[in-house]
């Protein structure tokens, strides 16, 4: 087990059939916008950590409604999350997961990240959304 963060991560889209996406808004930085995300912890598999950081995040099971998109991206580690990694850690890895539920759901926020959440289209959740692979995984699956 490392001190470091394992530079790989989810990211869980929660789509509705009508193309709405659930979006969180993070306790820092304030406007920060996103779908559930989170990263692997050291052994854990991309599928458990995806249906784990969904219920932290929201309290929704995704269980066989959970996707594996087998799609994402690599990414540059950024300077205010740097420290957090390994001092050779530069890039991380990216593992695209979609949840489509047929209706909005209720939600319970995990307070010490979300402040907030919203159902809104997946036009506007794509404008919403602070990271550009977020933005680019609603447009290709919740659209």
């Amino acid at each position: 087990m490392s001190r470091y963060k394992r530079p790989e991560s989810v990211l869980v889209l929660v789509c509705t059939a009508r193309n709405e996406v659930l979006m969180l808004e993070r306790v820092e930085p304030p406007g920060f916008w996103q779908s559930v995300t989170g990263s692997l912890r050291w052994g854990e598999s991309a599928a458990l950590a995806a249906q784990r950081e969904l219920y932290e995040e929201t309290g929704l099971r995704g269980g066989s409604l959970l996707c594996n998109l087998r799609q994402g991206e690599r990414f540059p580690i950024v300077p205010p999350w740097k420290q957090r990694y390994a001092p050779h850690a530069r890039i991380n890895t990216e593992h695209w997961f979609v949840l489509r539920l047929p209706s909005r759901r209720g939600v319970r926020l995990n307070p010490a990240e979300h402040r907030r959440y919203r159902w809104v289209s997946a036009r506007q959740a794509a404008r919403m959304a602070f990271s550009w692979s977020n933005r680019k995984a609603i447009r290709r699956f919740c659209q």
